[in-house]
C-alpha cells in the first residue's frame, strides 16, 4: 500500500483520535496520503488539521494518480458517495464507520488500527459488487448513472398512489400500485429493499430484487429476478412529477420518461478483510444469534 485516497463529508469530532491515528499510521508507513476536496476543509475547520495533503476532486484525478485503496470514512451514505471515484477505474474501497449501521462501512473505531495494519501488508481479499446503470433519452444522472444498492422510483407532491408498469427482457411483468418501488441489488438487500419487507439476498447470487413501496395490492410481493434481465419501467401518476434516486443521488422527473435498468459490466471492488465476512456482517448489524434474555 503505497498510495491512499481518503474520502469523507461529516465526521463528529467524537472522532477526534481515530482522525488523528489514521494520519499518524498512514504517515509512519510512508504512504502518500491524498484526500478529497471536502475533507481537506473538514480536517481543518473541525479537527484543526492544516497538512498540504494533495487533493483530488473527480474520478478522473483519481483514476490518474495510480491509487492503491480508497478509503471512505463515515457512514453508509458516505461510501456510496466515495464509490462513484472508484467504480470506473476498478481502485478497491473500504469503509471506516463514524457513522450508524454500517453494512458498508464495516470497520469500527476499536478495530481500526488492527484493521490498517492488514490494510498495509494487504492480508485482504476483494468482493465484486453488482452495480446497476440507467438508461434514459434524457441522459438523467450524467456520468454517475449507476448505483451500488438501489434505483427507487417514488410519489413525489401527491398523497396519491402511482402505477408502476414493470416489463422484464420486454415482456410485461406486472403494474404495481404502490407508492414506489425499489430495484435493489443483493449489496442494496439489506438496505431500503430490507426495510420494505424485501428478502436479504446475498452478494455474487447474480439477482435483483424488485420491493413494492406500501403495495395497494398484498398479494404483490417481492420477487427475485436474475441480474442479466433488462428491466423497463413506464410510470403514471395524477401528478406529473416523480421522484427517482439512484443511492443517495436524486432527480425529479416527468411522468413520460421511459427508465431502462441494466447490470453494469463493471463491479465495485470491496475490500475484505479477515473476520469480516458478508455473513460476520450481518450477525454483528441485525443482532443474530443472540439472546435478548441474557
Amino acid at each position: 500500500m503505497q498510495k491512499v485516497a481518503l474520502y469523507a463529508k461529516e465526521i463528529s469530532f467524537d472522532y477526534e483520535k481515530d482522525i488523528h491515528k489514521l494520519f499518524h499510521f498512514l504517515e509512519s508507513k510512508g504512504v502518500e496520503i491524498y484526500i478529497s476536496d471536502r475533507f481537506k476543509k473538514l480536517l481543518a475547520d473541525v479537527f484543526e488539521i492544516n497538512h498540504d495533503y494533495p487533493v483530488f476532486s473527480t474520478p478522473n484525478d483519481i483514476s490518474q494518480l495510480n491509487i492503491d485503496l480508497f478509503i471512505s470514512i463515515g457512514g453508509d451514505g458516505t461510501f456510496l458517495d466515495g464509490a462513484k471515484y472508484v467504480f470506473e477505474s476498478g481502485i478497491p474501497i473500504i469503509g471506516l464507520n463514524t457513522g450508524r449501521l454500517g453494512f458498508l462501512s464495516r470497520i469500527s473505531s476499536h478495530e481500526l488500527e488492527d484493521a490498517l495494519e492488514l490494510m498495509y501488508q494487504k492480508k485482504y481479499s476483494i468482493e465484486n459488487r453488482t452495480v446497476i446503470q440507467l438508461d434514459t433519452d434524457l441522459d438523467l444522472f450524467g456520468d454517475f448513472n449507476f448505483a451500488l444498492n438501489e434505483m427507487t422510483i417514488h410519489k413525489n407532491d401527491t398523497s396519491s398512489m402511482i402505477t408502476i408498469h414493470a416489463y422484464m427482457n420486454n415482456e410485461f411483468l406486472n403494474s404495481y400500485w404502490a407508492d414506489g418501488l425499489i430495484i435493489s441489488t443483493p449489496t442494496g438487500s439489506t438496505a431500503y429493499s430490507m426495510s420494505c419487507n424485501g428478502p436479504i439476498v446475498f452478494p455474487g447470487s447474480h439477482n435483483l430484487i424488485l420491493t413494492p413501496i406500501a403495495p395497494h395490492n398484498l398479494n404483490v410481493r417481492p420477487v427475485v429476478i436474475p441480474d442479466n434481465a433488462q428491466l423497463t419501467f413506464r410510470v403514471e401518476s395524477r401528478s406529473q412529477n416523480l421522484l427517482l434516486s439512484l443511492d443517495s443521488r436524486t432527480e425529479v422527473i416527468s411522468q413520460d420518461i421511459v427508465l431502462r435498468l441494466t447490470t453494469h459490466k463493471k463491479q465495485l471492488k470491496l475490500v475484505q478483510l479477515p473476520g469480516h465476512t458478508y455473513l460476520t456482517t450481518l450477525r454483528n448489524k441485525l443482532n443474530w444469534g443472540l439472546d435478548k434474555r441474557n
